[in-house]
């Protein structure tokens, strides 16, 4: 399903007929009556620092091995709508005020025309309700977050996908973790596949931590699966050693989804199959990081 419709960029125009009507946010929406596919590409130069001034015949676009026509690219910060989900297990009890103050960062860097949830899993599930773009009450909704023992790091994904579910624009799970999945109900491959199909964006922050775990002091791996489905979605994959590089990793975070392009293209078959994708950047020296599949369904949403 193609959940791209809203756009800030002037002139950035849809493949197909085009209808422009006003929303809450005073963005206009883009409709198009052909299948576009958005990708939100990061590139990075050889030190790590993020290139936000490409033109769209830097990039160039292979879907299933075969060139695909851009049509249609932004260089410009879009809108997003995020939920952030945070492991609040038994093992993060020493460092959950640390984690909630990163997290914060990432809160304080929202614009006006985003969107954001904040969310914690351990043995149980809880979001805080609503979206909103109020900074103040998203920080205070961290300060709510209650910790338990188990980690549900799965399912905690999936409450994310099933928040922004139906929601326009560009869509992100922005999760935390020092840990394995422990009691998921969901199993990885389910929540990796929705958010390939549903054009999610997952970021995802592992952190090596030591705990006690009642009878000696065991050190946490973060779950391989973190950067998984962070590379698969086009997200950002962090895995920390140290507690004090949680604030500006998430504010790392914040920075590359202001400085993301939006390229998009019409596909040549929607024949309802997974699709390889690939986004090259035609300079040197120079790295991309998209999406690497989605689903050549037709846009069903009206």
């Amino acid at each position: 399903m193609n959940r791209l419709s809203s756009i800030v960029a002037a002139g950035v125009v849809l493949a197909g007929t085009v209808v422009l009507a006003g929303t809450g946010q005073d963005q206009p929406i883009f409709k198009s009556a052909v299948r576009t596919v958005p990708i939100y590409a990061t590139v990075v130069d050889g030190s790590g620092r993020l290139v936000p001034d490409l033109e769209q015949g830097d990039f160039s676009i292979l879907d299933n091995n075969k060139p695909a026509d851009v049509s249609l690219f932004s260089n410009q910060s879009q809108p997003f709508s995020a939920v952030v989900m945070l492991d609040t297990s038994a093992s993060m009890t020493a460092n959950l005020k640390l984690l909630n103050r990163a997290a914060e960062q990432f809160l304080l860097r929202l614009l006006p025309v985003d969107r954001a949830q904040v969310g914690a899993f351990n043995d149980k599930i809880q979001l805080s309700g609503t979206f909103t773009n109020n900074r103040d009450e998203l920080i205070g909704a961290l300060n709510d977050l209650y910790f338990g023992n188990p980690t549900r790091l799965n399912d905690g994904i999936a409450a994310g996908l099933d928040a922004l579910n139906g929601l326009d624009g560009r869509r992100v799970v922005l999760v935390f973790t020092d840990g394995e999945d422990t009691s998921s109900k969901i199993g990885f491959k389910n929540v990796l596949e929705r958010a390939r199909d549903e054009e999610v964006m997952v970021y995802s922050i592992g952190l090596e931590s030591e705990y006690f775990n009642g009878q000696r002091v065991v050190r946490s791996r973060p779950s391989r699966d973190l950067r998984k489905i962070a590379d698969e979605t086009g997200g950002g994959y962090f895995e920390l050693t140290k507690t004090a590089d949680l604030a500006p990793t998430f504010t790392r975070v914040a920075q590359e989804l202001r400085s993301q392009y939006l390229i998009g293209f019409a596909p040549a078959t929607l024949d309802g199959k997974v699709h390889k994708l690939e986004v090259k950047v035609n300079r040197p020296g120079m790295t991309v990081r998209a999406r690497k599949s989605y689903l050549a369904a037709p846009d069903t949403k009206s």
